[in-house]
């Protein structure tokens, strides 16, 4: 709405966890991923590559979810970080912290934990000021 546009979480989807599937134990992934059951364990993101997480509204994990772009509409218990982009549409329930860059959550979403605004990286660079006219010399 105001400044700079996130950018929106990939359209491809590479894997899925079906409507019946039940995970039990952590899982790794890169580019796309679409769960419509149950992941018991930690949905953790390659780091350093972008990824999309899409949770479903039938969906949910038990567990910490690190990914670029996640969008949920199932339940989460767990903390979650999203590097980029969150969007919580309207039955989406969260129990546990929440890190984030961007956040869109509709009418109805659930959250019983805290908001964490990631903020920008600070910059290490130091900038010198040099002042006119305020020096004083002794003669």
């Amino acid at each position: 709405m105001f400044g700079k546009r996130h950018s929106k979480p990939q359209n491809r989807i590479d894997s899925l966890v079906g409507a019946e599937t039940r995970v039990d134990g952590n899982l790794n992934f890169t580019g796309g991923l679409r769960v419509d059951g149950v992941v018991n364990g930690n949905v953790i993101a390659a780091p350093g590559k972008p990824s999309t997480l899409v949770l479903s509204e039938h969906g949910r994990i038990n567990g910490e979810i690190s990914v670029t772009h996640l969008v949920v509409n199932g339940s989460v218990e767990g903390p979650v970080h999203a590097a980029d982009y969150l969007e919580l549409q309207g039955k989406a329930k969260v129990v546990g912290d929440i890190y984030y860059k961007t956040l869109e959550i509709q009418l109805g979403a659930i959250v019983e934990g805290r908001l964490m605004h990631l903020a920008e990286a600070v910059s290490d660079k130091v900038v010198a000021f040099k002042l006119s006219g305020t020096e004083s010399t002794n003669n």
